[in-house]
C-alpha cells in the first residue's frame, strides 16, 4: 500500500518520527448519490489539511496519542464513476488493511461507502455491531431509484444477516422506513434525538459488552448549529460533549474493530467544521488504542 508523508498524511507529523503504524487512514471521497448539498467529494482533504492544526497532545488523556497508536494515511486513489465498483474498491482496501492486523478509519465522501467498507468485517466475524451516528436512519431499500444510496447505507449493512446496529442521533425518518425497523426490532435499537434527556446510557453499556463494534459516523449527527457542512443538515443533534461521552463508553467496553467518518461538504472559509472532524477522528482513533 501507498502512503503520504507523515507531513502530508493524518496530522501533520513530522517525517523524522518513525513509528509501527496501527491504524491507517483513508482518504475516500466518494459523491455520488448525495440529494440535497453536494461537495463531500473534498471532504477528506479538508479534513487532513486541517488535522495539521490539531493539538498532538491530549489533556484528556494526558498524553500525544499519536505516539502510542502509529497512524499512517494512504494516498489518495481513483474512485471509479461506478458507485458498485467504488463500493467494492473500499471493500477490497478495507481487507488488505484487516488482513495486516491494522485498523481502518476511511474518511468520506458520503455515507454510501459504509456498506462497502464493512463487508470485510461482516466477513471475519461472527456478529458485528455498527455503532452509527446520524440525523437519519438510512433504512430506505432505495432512494432516487439507487439501491446503494447514502439514504440506504444502514439498510444496505443489515443485508448481511450477522449485522445489528445501535443508531445515535435520528430525528429523520421517512413513514417507508417504520415498517422495516418494526420488523426488525431486535436488529436495531434507535436513541432518538427527541429523547436525548431520557437516554439511557447505562442500557447502551449492556448492549455493546464486548461486542466487535464497527463505529460508522455521518457528521449530520452534529446539530446543525455546529455542523452546517455537510448535505442534510438538522437542527436538534448531538453536541461535542455528549458525542464523545458515548465513543468513549464504546471504546471502554466493546472491541471497537474499524471506522469511517462521512459527508462532510466543506465551506470554502469555513474551516471550523473540518477542524471539527478532525479533531473528532483524532478522538476515535485515542480512545480506541487508549482505553
Amino acid at each position: 500500500m501507498n502512503y503520504l508523508s507523515n507531513k502530508k498524511g493524518f496530522l501533520g507529523i513530522d517525517n523524522k518520527f518513525n513509528f509501527k503504524e496501527k491504524a491507517i487512514v483513508i482518504p475516500f471521497g466518494l459523491e455520488k448519490t448525495v440529494s440535497y448539498g453536494g461537495g463531500t467529494k473534498n471532504g477528506p482533504k479538508e479534513i487532513i489539511k486541517a488535522s495539521h492544526q490539531v493539538e498532538l497532545y491530549d489533556e484528556e488523556l494526558n498524553c500525544e496519542p499519536f505516539k502510542k497508536i502509529g497512524i499512517k494515511t494512504l494516498k489518495p486513489f481513483k474512485i471509479d464513476k461506478n458507485i458498485i465498483k467504488a463500493i467494492k474498491k473500499i471493500s477490497e482496501t478495507n481487507e488488505k488493511i484487516l488482513n495486516k492486523k491494522l485498523f481502518p478509519l476511511t474518511l468520506g465522501g458520503e455515507h454510501s461507502i459504509t456498506p462497502g467498507c464493512i463487508i470485510p468485517f461482516a466477513k471475519k466475524y461472527k456478529k458485528i455491531l455498527l455503532l452509527h451516528f446520524d440525523a437519519h436512519a438510512d433504512l430506505r431499500q432505495s432512494y432516487n431509484g439507487e439501491k446503494f444510496s447514502h439514504a440506504s447505507a444502514i439498510r444496505r449493512c443489515l443485508d448481511h444477516k450477522n449485522v445489528s446496529v445501535v443508531s445515535f442521533g435520528i430525528r429523520n425518518i421517512s413513514q417507508s422506513e417504520i415498517p422495516f425497523l418494526k420488523k426488525n426490532s431486535k436488529r436495531i435499537k434507535i436513541y432518538w434525538a427527541k429523547d436525548k434527556n431520557r437516554w439511557n446510557l447505562n442500557k447502551f453499556k449492556n448492549i455493546i459488552k464486548n461486542k466487535n463494534v464497527y463505529l460508522t459516523f455521518d457528521v449530520d449527527g452534529f446539530d446543525s448549529s455546529i455542523m452546517p457542512a455537510t448535505g442534510t443538515p438538522e437542527p436538534g443533534g448531538l453536541f461535542w460533549d455528549e458525542t464523545l461521552n458515548i465513543i468513549k463508553i464504546a471504546a471502554k467496553n466493546s472491541n471497537i474493530v474499524g471506522a469511517d467518518i462521512n459527508e462532510l461538504a466543506p465551506i470554502r472559509g469555513f474551516n471550523s467544521y473540518n477542524f471539527l472532524v478532525a479533531k473528532l477522528a483524532y478522538k476515535i482513533l485515542s480512545y480506541k488504542f487508549l482505553f
